[in-house]
């Protein structure tokens, strides 16, 4: 979710009420659980970052440690061997909305493992199908582009029948379309610009009709764009 984020699932209402009771994050502006949408920081800062345990935060009161979150024992293992024993604050609010299907709107300062929201929830629910894109990933710049792409790699170390993939301008698009249309080879995962996933998209060699998670990552400067 962002991030992080995914389309939104029918859940019984006094499930988030009693989530949202519980969690009480004074410092850092917590994310809402709304429009799927996500910004984006390393998140080899912020996943194993704040051993900052506030009183009353959610960490404090209910988890020790990602393994709360029930997550894929493989994505669990990648956690460990980078180092990570227990989530940021912004991690511990929106990991376990992304994970049951919620939009997810998610905002904290630089550094808290933004990014890892969303690479942990796509990655716990994706279902890889070959030839199908299951996550697109949104970001304004090729670097981005590339440093979540690094961070996918990471996470899914464990998981090799996932696949992903960065684009990006100023590359050769039939590169591109032979790879999305190699269905041995497609990612389940694309991470890329705008203008070249909606180039993608408009030649029908990107199919969107199978992606199930959605993230915008940076979303106030990929918004701010469209001015």
């Amino acid at each position: 979710m962002s991030p992080s984020s995914s389309r939104a699932s029918t859940l019984p209402t006094e499930d988030l009420i009693d989530y949202e009771e519980d969690v009480i994050e004074p410092s850092v502006a917590a994310p809402a659980a709304a429009g799927g949408v996500a910004n984006g920081d390393d998140a080899a800062a912020g996943a194993g970052a704040d051993d900052k345990q506030g009183k009353g935060s959610y960490v404090g009161v209910h988890s020790t440690g990602f393994r709360d979150f029930l997550l894929k024992p493989e994505l669990l293992r990648a956690i460990s061997d980078l180092g990570f024993e227990h989530p940021s604050e912004v991690q511990q609010e929106c990991i376990p909305q992304a994970i049951l299907g919620m939009d997810v709107l998610c905002q904290a300062k630089s550094g808290m493992g933004k990014t890892a929201v969303f690479v942990t929830a796509t990655l716990q629910q994706i279902e890889p199908v070959d030839g199908e894109v299951s996550v697109i990933v949104l970001c304004h710049t090729r670097e981005l582009a590339f440093q979540i792409k690094n961070e996918y790699a990471r996470f899914s170390k464990y998981m090799p029948d996932v696949r992903t993939g960065v684009f990006y301008g100023g590359t050769s698009v039939k590169v591109d379309q032979d790879l999305l249309k190699n269905k041995e080879k497609c990612p389940h995962i694309v991470v890329g610009t705008p203008g070249r996933l909606n180039a993608l998209v408009r030649d029908k060699s990107l199919k969107a009709g199978s992606v199930r998670h959605f993230v915008l990552d940076e979303c106030d400067k990929m918004l701010e764009s469209l001015g």
